[in-house]
């Protein structure tokens, strides 16, 4: 028995899946982990290194590996790979000025192998401000159209401040997920 159906067989039981949240800094990370978990959003500082949140969601427990996005710690994203069911990749739409970064950034995750099979949420938040680029935009800057076609993925507009768009995002990556995982479920 390999060590990818012993996995396979201890997440099925327990129902969970390791999510891993990253993007640039000031994107909105921490801001969504807390809205999804209902927690209060008044007081967020940046993440220095990373937080880990577990929240029930649907029948599946859900591990959100929130890792800061500063210049300085996107070197260490890599110890976070291992094992990860769904790849979000948060994007601040009205952050135009680095949005450039932000497509280099996100270009070279998903080289990186042992994320080949995560499925990939791609979260354009602060949609609620003014002058914020578009889901079509996005999709534009960001090159999505040279990413593997092979790869599950989705885009979504939202707003980590009102709520918008997370819950249709988060139904579609646990779902997503979960055929790929819990395949008798």
């Amino acid at each position: 028995m390999g060590l990818l159906t012993i996995i396979r067989k201890v997440k099925r039981k327990e129902k969970e899946m390791r999510i891993l949240m990253v993007g640039l800094d000031n994107a909105g990370k921490t801001t969504i982990v807390k809205r999804m978990n209902g927690e209060d959003i008044s007081d967020i500082s940046p993440t220095l290194g990373f937080n880990i949140k577990t929240m029930r969601y649907g029948k599946y427990r859900l591990n959100i590996w929130d890792v800061g996005g500063q210049k300085t710690l996107r070197s260490y994203w890599r110890n976070y790979y291992e094992q990860t069911d769904g790849l979000v990749w948060v994007v601040d739409s009205a952050d135009l000025r680095r949005l450039d970064d932000c497509k280099k950034e996100l270009h070279n995750l998903l080289k990186e192998e042992r994320l080949a099979g995560a499925s990939l949420l791609i979260l354009a938040n602060k949609q609620d401000i003014d002058g914020a680029l578009d889901l079509d935009e996005i999709s534009k800057v960001l090159r999505l159209d040279l990413m593997d076609k092979s790869r599950h993925s989705r885009t979504v507009g939202c707003s980590a401040v009102t709520g918008d768009g997370l819950l249709e995002a988060f139904d579609w990556l646990v779902s997503d997920i979960g055929s790929r995982i819990y395949l008798l479920d």
